[in-house]
Formats: C-alpha cells, sequence, structure tokens
C-alpha cells in the first residue's frame, strides 16, 4: 500500500505543468545524494549524503539565469583502512544557465570546504544540474558535482571527491 501511495505521489507530482520563468528570487531547500571521495592508495569511499541549500537567482528575462548558492552536506563517508573520515563538505557556488521553459540548465563554479577526521581543505567545485519548477514556489532539480581537493588534512593527500544530488527547493 505505501508503495502505491508514494507512486500515485510521483506520478501527479510529474503530471503537473510546468512553470515557465520561475527561476528568479531567493530559494532554500533540501537534498540527498551519493558521495564518492577516491584518494590516494586505498583511501576510497562512498556514502549517502544529505543536507541544504540556500541561494538566489536573477533571471535577464531573455533566458539567461545567473545565481549564488551556499550549501551544505553531511557526508560521513568512511575512506577504508587506517583513512579516516570525510565528515562534510560545504560549498559556495557560482551558476549561470539559460532557462529552456519548463526546465532550466545550469553550470557551477565555485569553492568547497571538506572537513574530515584528519584535517580540513578548500578545494575547487564544478559541475552541471537541472531545476524542474512543480508549482509556483517548489523545485526539484539534480547535480553532478566534482570536487578538487590538494593537500587535504595536510598530509600531502589529494582527494576527488564526485556528489550527485536530488534536491527540493523553496523558491520564496
Amino acid at each position: 500500500m505505501k508503495l502505491l501511495v508514494s507512486a500515485a505521489a510521483i506520478i501527479s507530482v510529474l503530471s503537473l505543468p510546468a512553470l515557465a520563468g520561475e527561476f528568479n528570487g531567493p530559494y532554500l531547500g533540501l537534498g540527498v545524494g551519493y558521495t564518492d571521495a577516491d584518494g590516494p592508495g586505498a583511501r576510497d569511499g562512498d556514502n549517502t549524503s544529505f543536507g541544504g541549500h540556500v541561494g538566489y537567482d536573477y533571471s535577464f528575462g531573455s533566458g539567461f539565469v545567473l545565481g549564488g548558492e551556499v550549501e551544505y552536506d553531511r557526508v560521513n563517508a568512511d575512506l577504508g583502512g587506517a583513512g579516516g573520515t570525510i565528515d562534510n563538505i560545504g560549498r559556495f557556488k557560482v551558476k549561470a544557465g539559460y532557462d529552456f521553459g519548463p526546465m532550466l540548465g545550469y553550470g557551477v563554479v565555485g569553492a568547497a570546504r571538506a572537513t574530515t577526521s584528519f584535517g580540513n581543505d578548500t578545494g575547487l567545485v564544478y559541475g552541471v544540474g537541472l531545476a524542474y519548477p512543480v508549482t509556483e514556489q517548489w523545485a526539484v532539480s539534480g547535480e553532478v558535482l566534482r570536487h578538487e581537493f590538494n593537500d587535504l588534512g595536510g598530509v600531502g593527500s589529494d582527494f576527488n571527491v564526485d556528489t550527485f544530488n536530488l534536491r527540493a527547493s523553496f523558491r520564496f
């Protein structure tokens, strides 16, 4: 029964008409995703991640959208062996995209801060995303991000961290 109710809810949300031009102003939301960290040797790990975000988009009216966002994800990825854990990742992102009517496609670039059991580091984050408004205030989105950390924890270890996030945002 729970599966049937969940399927009905998903189908009803997906069947709502898309609202064009709703990518303007402040928003906040929550997300859940998957994080995969690749470090030197066997210091690799992955885990489910979750967190929140807050941002602002400005639509120039011609389809071009520019925005900024702050995001925090709890990761808790065990890096195998005596490698420690990546506890969380915070991001400051600048995004630019195009409003294709029912959907916003965008790219992001910015800075990311990883907190680990063996130290912290600030690195580069970049990626792509798609956002789809389901009502005038609510939008769902997905992002694929790449993080590059050099000398994570001050021990000379370089890490690449990939994340895939599904998000829900409320626009004011």
